[in-house]
């Protein structure tokens, strides 16, 4: 049976054909449609990747061997000890990001988009039961939400862990450490909103060197004490949970160090496309993580006292100061990274209804992708420079790191496993066999680092927690209130019908209403209508939907229904990737259907919900202010929608909540 089922799996994988991809040159994500790539294209995607993709993990040899001898939990430094970390380094990087993320989790795209909301955008094509749809996107929040607290420990640690290194070099500036890493956060924060088109184009070049730096390195260590490559061995992996029996499980929540910016793989996909991030892995980002990690093993054996600061230990000490620029850019590169990711993941939020609206700013007109959001970028500024007046070490900030990072793993593998069996047909005979492989990792991971909660880890998961809480909230509450504004409102035949037997006057002119659903007219013409008497000749409705696709090309995003008595309805679709615009929705529908939609002229009729308590409340009192609180505290619809200041008229509705 095991051996059937094996071979069932096996060919599921398909491992030639990924194996081939790896040298295919054509695109799954973001790279220009055709045959073929250049090689040059695919070079450039390649290192584009390297800068923006790795930098997380590629900087985690800063602190992660460190902390499993040094951290709360510290081993004592034992020739097995050493081993056994090494081995377990690297068949955690085999199997969670080689097998896990590189050969399946990467296949698992949305037009070539990855991530978790992604995930879930490709999941709702097939799921029909509202229960299953609201289970499954309760796992996709379980999976974003603290991935909002990694983003602010992960420029907290990485800048922190590098700023450390000027120790190495002499203990008079220590004093130094905290005001420089500071000083380098808030100018990192305040810099976001120039964008970072600019700054990109060296990411690329500066985390080549990084790799190439680290493993040399490493390198050099392992000639010099070669008996560390006996790790490679998954033997001594095992040995070591059985020399240290409970000690062994909580070092796990140190060793997931090395895994930290696995998520960004599938997350950063739509970017440059799988194989480039498979073959920049495969190829360099492994082999020199691996090298430099054996390096640091093999430097302790000899010296047990260069654990205090194993990888700037390795760096001969007249080149000390460079290496800790190096090691501060390489920093920058990683927490940019995470920033921008939080970015894109806040504004694919909003876009499928788990967050308020908020202000996005596109500082680039070239790259939809380069965007600034600035409340998000206030709220992690903030929690990074308070993180590192409170925690001051990097080791100190260790303790709570991890805990977002397997939480999102583990919703990945969860979500995995609904796509393998909803999407691509694969019997659950062989799909659950296989998310068990990945639970198996993800899972203690998961747990050990629970350990941490009094040590720090309690940041983590309040923030998790508060995000998610805001997620569900939200989406929950809009649900309830979309319910109750559909009732309210009449269907569009019912109004036009009701307008000509009242005989409304029709004055002229072009009035342009946003919102309501296909079939329903918007409350707000309903009360201007009621409270005025009168209509303009002609009517146009335009509503705005979120496809479940990243993005929709400008030629497709327009449908257009006329009606009668002079009412136009307009659809406006945009992926979970873009910002509704209605310029781009006027200007379509003007080229495709020769409905002129003035955009400059017209009266744009908005309404604005008034929200207050019911005697029967159809939520929590809690949820109910939450919900109210961000309601009025979202971001004007009006500028969201990009409608003319000039010439909008905002109705308010009273709704009851």
């Amino acid at each position: 049976m095991i051996r059937t089922v094996a071979a069932q799996l096996l060919e599921q994988i398909h491992f030639k054909k990924i194996i081939t991809t790896f040298m295919d040159t054509k695109s799954t994500g973001s790279q220009p449609s055709g045959t073929s790539l250049r090689k040059q294209a695919f070079g450039v995607l390649a290192l584009g990747a390297l800068g923006v993709v790795f930098g997380d993990i590629g900087t985690s040899p800063l602190y992660a061997f460190k902390d499993c001898f040094s951290g709360h939990y510290s081993l004592p430094m034992t020739r097995e000890n050493i081993i056994g970390i090494l081995s377990l380094i690297t068949w955690s990087l085999f199997m969670v990001i080689t097998f896990k993320y590189i050969c399946f989790v990467l296949r698992a795209d949305n037009n070539g988009q990855g991530g978790t909301f992604a995930m879930l955008a490709l999941l709702r094509k097939t799921i029909k039961d509202p229960k299953k749809a609201g289970i499954i996107g309760t796992l996709a929040i379980m999976g974003a939400a603290p991935l909002y607290a990694e983003s602010i420990i992960t420029p907290a640690i990485s800048v922190l862990s590098a700023m450390e290194g000027i120790s190495v070099y002499t203990d008079k500036l220590n004093h130094f450490i905290i005001p420089s890493t500071l000083v380098i956060l808030f100018l990192l924060f305040m810099m976001q909103s120039r964008g970072t088109a600019k700054l990109g184009k060296a990411f690329g070049p500066v985390m080549l060197t990084w790799f190439i730096v680290i493993a040399t390195l490493g390198m050099i260590q392992v000639f010099k004490n070669p008996h560390v490559l006996i790790a490679l061995n998954p033997v001594h992996a095992a040995t070591f949970f059985a020399h240290n029996g409970i000690l062994g499980f909580c070092i796990l929540g140190s060793v997931v160090l090395v895994i930290t910016g696995g998520e960004a793989l599938y997350a950063d996909m739509g970017h440059f496309g799988a194989k480039p991030i498979r073959c920049v892995w495969l190829c360099l980002v492994f082999p020199a993580l691996l090298m430099n990690y054996y390096g640091q093993g093999a430097l302790i054996l000899t010296s047990p006292e260069a654990i205090a600061n194993p990888f700037f230990r390795l760096v001969p000490a007249h080149l000390t100061l460079p290496m800790v620029v190096l090691a501060t850019m390489s920093t920058v590169i990683a927490s940019q990274a995470m920033i921008s990711g939080i970015f894109s993941i806040t504004q694919q939020a909003i876009q499928l209804g788990y967050l308020p609206r908020m202000h996005i700013i596109h500082t680039s007109a070239s790259a939809s992708g380069q965007i600034y959001v600035p409340f998000i970028n206030k709220l992690l500024m903030c929690g990074c420079l308070v993180l590192v007046v409170m925690f001051e070490t990097s080791s100190n900030l260790a303790a709570a790191y991890g805990i977002a990072v397997t939480a999102a793993m583990c919703m990945t593998s969860l979500l995995f496993y609904r796509v393998a069996t909803q999407l691509w047909g694969w019997p659950r005979h062989i799909a659950l066999p296989l998310v068990c492989v990945f639970l198996c990792f993800d899972l203690p991971f998961f747990l050990s680092n629970l350990l941490k909660v009094s040590h720090g880890g309690w940041v983590t998961i309040l923030g998790g927690l508060i995000v998610g809480y805001i997620m569900v909230v939200w989406r929950n509450g809009r649900a309830k209130l979309s319910t109750a504004v559909k009732k309210l409102t009449p269907t569009v035949d019912d109004f036009i019908h009701d307008i000509e037997e009242r005989k409304v006057v029709r004055v002229p002119g072009t009035v342009v209403v946003m919102g309501g659903h296909n079939d329903t007219v918007p409350m707000a013409l309903s009360a201007y209508v009621k409270r005025s008497g009168s209509l303009h000749e002609q009517v146009i409705l335009i509503t705005m939907d979120t496809r479940t696709e990243p993005t929709v090309d400008e030629e497709e995003c327009v449908s257009v229904r006329k009606l009668d008595s002079g009412f136009v309805r307009i659809t406006g679709s945009f992926g979970f990737m873009q910002t509704p615009d209605v310029r781009v929705v006027s200007k379509q529908a003007k080229v495709q259907y020769k409905v002129n939609v003035d955009y400059d002229h017209s009266t744009f009729f908005l309404g604005r919900e008034s929200l207050v308590m019911s005697e029967q409340p159809k939520m929590l009192r809690m949820s109910r202010a939450v919900f109210a609180f961000m309601s009025r505290n979202s971001w004007n619809a009006a500028d969201f929608f990009h409608l003319p200041p000039t010439h909008t008229i905002e109705i308010g509705v009273r709704l009851e909540l």
